[in-house]
């Protein structure tokens, strides 16, 4: 126990300014999205600009690559949950993937990692290629569902999440890692919130619909 005691806290002291901030950042941008807070994409666009800067200094070449998505992709989702809607009186309403979509995703998240992975064991060193293009890949698919508000995306989450902790431990990324423990928890939460919003919308849809 002393012993991980000491390891714990050699690991803290180690840990950036910059670390600390895109962690708040992160954590910011989670909270805001289980409210269905548009401020959570100016809180992503942030903590991801710091983490792209991160990944790339200890060699996660496809995490500082996916960061830079999601600087793209950050903007799409305030303007997607803004204005996405078919309606342009409201906001961007929840959603749910069928079985087709779902297997897709599945399927396209698999032969991107096995190709990505191969290239980069390949042709440079990145460390742990495989797992780091599995949680790339998945990350990417799954950003998506959330700039579309699918109610399925928190599920994804804890499946990727679960990945990145073991990624960020091996690369001493102590406290993002920290992050994503506590992403795996506030994803339960934001599932079970979506979930009832979602049920909701379809309630008042239905009560529309038979008025």
């Amino acid at each position: 126990m002393a012993e991980l005691v000491d390891i714990l806290w050699r690991a803290a002291a180690a840990m950036s300014g910059w670390e600390v901030l895109a962690t708040a950042l992160g954590l910011a941008y989670l909270i805001l999205a289980i409210r269905q807070s548009n401020w959570c994409w100016y809180a992503g666009f942030a903590s991801t600009a710091i983490l792209s800067w991160l990944f790339w200094n200890v060699s996660l070449v496809m995490e500082s690559a996916l960061n830079i998505y999601y600087l793209l992709i950050a903007v799409y989702g305030w303007w997607s949950w803004k204005h996405g809607n078919q309606q342009a009186s409201q906001d961007l309403p929840i959603q749910r993937w069928g079985i087709k979509q779902h297997s897709l995703a599945a399927v396209s998240i698999l032969t991107l990692t096995l190709i990505s992975g191969y290239l980069l064991a390949q042709n440079t060193s990145a460390a742990l290629p495989y797992l780091d293009s599995f949680t790339t890949w998945g990350a990417v698919v799954t950003t998506w569902m959330v700039t579309r508000k699918v109610l399925e995306n928190w599920l994804y989450w804890q499946v990727f999440n679960s990945c990145a902790i073991v990624l960020y431990i091996d690369r001493g990324l102590y406290l993002v890692a920290l992050l994503m423990a506590l992403y795996l928890v506030l994803a339960v939460v934001g599932w079970f919130t979506w979930r009832r919003d979602y049920n909701a919308q379809q309630n008042q849809s239905a009560q529309w619909q038979g008025a």
